[in-house]
């Protein structure tokens, strides 16, 4: 059974999270004069003792002032969700059911062989993607968008042409520094244009006509998992992301998108690394 790790003091915070690599991180900031605290603290220990592969911690808001300075804790109980040290969920208040609800959200029970993002620093948001707002135009009845939304058998795949146009949103801002699309070497997904922030669902017609904020041509390197990187000062703002993808890279009847995930941060998370260049690499165009 999996402990409550409790956190003494500011300078075991940061280690204790980094030991955690990209598993699920559930930190409960809480104060020992706090009455629901204590209340729901035999909660969140029954958590961490039935998800053996996120790490959770307790934090003294007392005790380590700078760490609840650092994710802007005003209330006590508040629940910090990280994964790969990011920031990605927030959960104030001593409610079972809510707590309980974020971290089966948020858990996965493979985390501890989960090879992250790639990009250090930064998540693939998948798990923020607002699904009432997210689609796919021309999907096939059998394979549709929440087939390449998870890593697995399931795929996505166009239904009476090669072209796809999807569109999805998040749960709040984010910004995007790279992308992961992952498909067959010969109907896999190969000029790809990128939009943002549409008011609505771009048509065929639209996206062909309109100049994208970035195009890529994929190359089969990329499409066996190879990290392709975004411009990232015009990706720093994004509620939404429209892809159309305009034909694939044999020229098939049909296109297959075996994995889509967009790798970034949210819009209120600092991270050092959006300070450098992110640099272009083969298969991106201009």
């Amino acid at each position: 059974m999996a402990a409550v790790h409790v956190i003494e003091e500011d300078s075991q915070f940061q280690p204790k999270v980094d030991s955690a690599n990209q598993k699920l991180v559930v930190v409960d900031f809480n104060a020992s004069w706090c009455g629901p605290c204590r209340t729901i603290a035999p909660i969140f220990a029954q958590l961490a003792g039935s998800h053996p592969n996120a790490l959770f911690l307790k934090v003294d808001v007392d005790a380590c002032t700078e760490t609840a300075q650092r994710y802007s804790v005003t209330a006590m109980p508040t629940f910090i969700f990280l994964k790969g040290g990011v920031q990605i969920d927030m959960l104030k208040g001593a409610d079972p059911a809510a707590l309980t609800a974020k971290v089966k959200e948020h858990y996965v029970a493979g985390d501890d062989g989960d090879e992250g993002s790639g990009v250090p620093g930064y998540i693939e948001l998948n798990n923020m993607i607002d699904k009432q707002d997210t689609e796919c135009l021309n999907e096939s009845d059998d394979h549709h968008l929440d087939g390449c939304l998870k890593k697995g058998d399931s795929y996505l795949e166009s239904d009476c042409d090669e072209q796809l146009i999807i569109k999805m949103s998040f749960q709040q801002n984010v910004k995007l520094h790279s992308l992961k699309l992952l498909g067959p070497s010969t109907n896999g997904p190969k000029v790809v244009k990128l939009f943002i922030n549409q008011p609505q669902t771009l048509d065929f017609d639209a996206a062909e006509r309109m100049e994208p904020i970035q195009k890529i041509i994929l190359t089969p390197e990329q499409l066996a998992g190879e990290v392709v990187p975004l411009r990232f000062v015009k990706f720093q703002n994004v509620h939404d992301v429209t892809v159309f993808v305009l034909d694939n890279q044999d020229g098939e009847d049909t296109t297959v998108i075996n994995y889509l995930s967009f790798i970034g941060v949210r819009v209120n998370t600092t991270n050092m690394n959006e300070f450098k260049r992110v640099a272009g690499k083969k298969g991106e165009s201009h």
